[in-house]
């Protein structure tokens, strides 16, 4: 299935968020629960900056959506980001039965930027999605939104020299 000029309205609100996320000192990462006729069901930013390395917005749509929907819907539902699921993440995603994933970037983009800005790397292996949840639907990443995503990733770390 390819991505839809809805999955890209989707996909900007993510990148939205993950500018909210940055310009409140936090990791720009943002990202969208839409229900299988396509309402918007949860939204969520990254909210590390506290330290709690774990609340992370597809964490936390795994769990709204455990506590809130029918294993049927979170099946038809479609989580939208703007970077590709960490390993945590796509366990979630997993173990919860959520639907399609559709990313703006992709962790091997981020690793990339963020070695060529000498960021060291984190203490989780950046896997791909499918390597977590085999059989996951997976769409991403989507090229019309890297070179936004790159300057609110370069953003985080320019702003901290």
């Amino acid at each position: 299935m390819a991505v839809t000029e809805s999955d890209l309205t989707y996909l900007r609100r993510c990148v939205d968020l993950a500018r909210e996320a940055l310009l409140d000192g936090d990791e720009p990462f943002g990202s969208v629960l839409v229900s299988g006729d396509g309402v918007v069901l949860f939204e969520d930013r990254n909210r590390v900056k506290g330290g709690d390395e774990t609340r992370h917005p597809e964490f936390a749509i795994s769990q709204w959506a455990v506590a809130n929907l029918s294993p049927e819907e979170r099946a038809e539902a479609t989580v939208y980001t703007s970077g590709e699921h960490c390993p945590m993440c796509a366990a979630g995603h997993g173990w919860v039965g959520l639907g399609r994933i559709v990313y703006a970037v992709s962790s091997a983009q981020l690793a990339a930027w963020l070695a060529e800005w000498g960021v060291p790397a984190g203490p989780v292996a950046a896997l791909p999605i499918g390597v977590v949840v085999p059989g996951a639907v997976v769409e991403g990443p989507v090229p019309e939104l890297a070179a936004e995503m790159q300057a609110l990733h370069r953003g985080r770390f320019t702003s901290l020299t």
